[in-house]
């Protein structure tokens, strides 16, 4: 099967890069020039809840990185990987030539995995890291990044405007209670449609995925059956359907199967002119899966130390219920201090300068709080020899 990566094309595109979102290694780095948004009033935590008082961040550039040297290797979530591919390839070209990362897509439970083994510099997932996973992880530190809607697509003939669901009604179909798309719960939400008389081909993904652990982290909180049935998981027990490998390998299945839904990241809806499905949200509005949408979802939410956190079905008006942040996994204390500066140095960046990028590639980019939680965390919480890595005036 020929990949299609959303942004590049297929197999091939910007930068002379050959790129694949599964299993595939990005060579690149990125850069920028807006300075970065003022912690005034804002404290930083320890993991363990102790305060931290707030630091002036207002010295320390987006380019602060420009003379760091370093190879970086990265692997995790195939959601965050457009997203991180085109700020790799952004840093290296306008701020740090010297700083290369080579990121391999493989998943958000591949990239949970390598970080607790330590053999990678940096993680990416879609889902946060259980209990259990940051108990063999001490020190681990969750930086979110973005935050992106899972879309539900369809593959229905004949229809012509956009399915409506709510939360019950998708559970019901995941746990193959609702089994054909002419049942009285879809055809009550969708007047005039023209739904068949057809059974639903259910697609999920087959490995370990943020992107499924998002998508059934919601179906826990609109639907008790799926709560205490199948729970929340990055690699669920599914009840039915067909798993496909990644994100492209759901696109790939629901486009070749009638009368199929499934479930992946916007920017695989848009670039492969998936139909996107309107979610009812916790205030009872049908919404469109959109940049802005997502973005709705973490106003208002209480951000922990650890950036552990979940914003699906948000109570927001206008937020699209099925909504994540990513984070990118790094440990506290890092261990080399040329690549614990270079990753502190980029993840500065990528939260001023690397936003614009966002909602190019059909990601929200972050709310000014969080950015100002983030900066203290950086600028306080990652550390080499116990001193931190990211000081204005280096």
């Amino acid at each position: 099967m020929r990949i299609f990566h959303p942004r590049f094309g297929p197999a091939g595109g910007a930068c002379g890069l050959a790129l694949a979102l599964v299993g595939a290694a990005v060579l690149a780095a990125c850069g920028g020039s807006r300075g970065p948004l003022l912690a005034e009033g804002t404290a930083s935590v320890t993991a363990s809840g102790s305060p931290v008082p707030a630091v002036d961040v207002s010295g320390i550039p987006p380019d602060v990185g420009s003379s760091d040297e370093a190879q970086i290797t990265a692997a995790g979530s195939t959601f965050a990987a457009p997203l991180y591919t085109r700020w790799f390839i952004d840093y290296r070209a306008r701020v740090a030539a010297g700083v290369r990362s080579n990121y391999q897509a493989i998943g958000s439970g591949g990239g949970i995995q390598n970080i607790i083994r330590k053999t990678i510099d940096f993680g990416a997932t879609d889902a946060p890291m259980t209990d259990r996973e940051v108990a063999k992880a001490p020190g681990i530190q969750h930086i979110p990044t973005a935050i992106g809607p899972v879309v539900v697509t369809y593959n229905i003939n004949g229809i012509s405007q956009p399915l409506k669901l709510d939360g019950p009604t998708l559970a019901g179909i995941y746990l193959g209670k609702i089994a054909k798309w002419s049942d009285p719960a879809i055809v009550a939400q969708n007047a005039g449609a023209r739904l068949p008389d057809a059974d639903i081909i259910v697609v999920h993904r087959s490995d370990g995925s943020g992107t499924s652990y998002t998508f059934t982290d919601y179906l826990s909180k609109v639907s008790a059956d799926w709560a205490e049935g199948v729970g929340k998981s990055k690699n669920p027990q599914w009840p039915k359907g067909i798993g496909g490998q990644g994100n492209d390998g759901v696109t790939q299945y629901v486009r070749q199967n009638a009368n199929s839904i499934g479930y992946v990241e916007l920017i695989f809806a848009d670039k492969n002119n998936l139909p996107k499905a309107q979610l009812k949200n916790a205030s009872g509005e049908y919404i469109t899966p959109t940049t802005q949408s997502a973005s709705l979802a973490a106003q208002g939410v209480t951000l922990p130390p650890d950036y552990r956190v979940s914003i699906v079905n948000s109570r927001t008006s206008g937020a699209y219920p099925i909504s994540t942040f990513t984070w990118i996994l790094l440990y506290r204390e890092q261990s080399d201090a040329s690549k614990g500066k270079a990753l502190v140095d980029i993840l500065w960046w990528a939260i001023h300068d690397g936003q614009r990028t966002s909602q190019e590639l059909d990601y929200a980019a972050l709310p000014a709080d969080v950015v100002r939680a983030v900066e203290q965390t950086l600028a306080t919480q990652i550390t080499y020899d116990g001193r931190p890595l990211l000081r204005a005036g280096r």
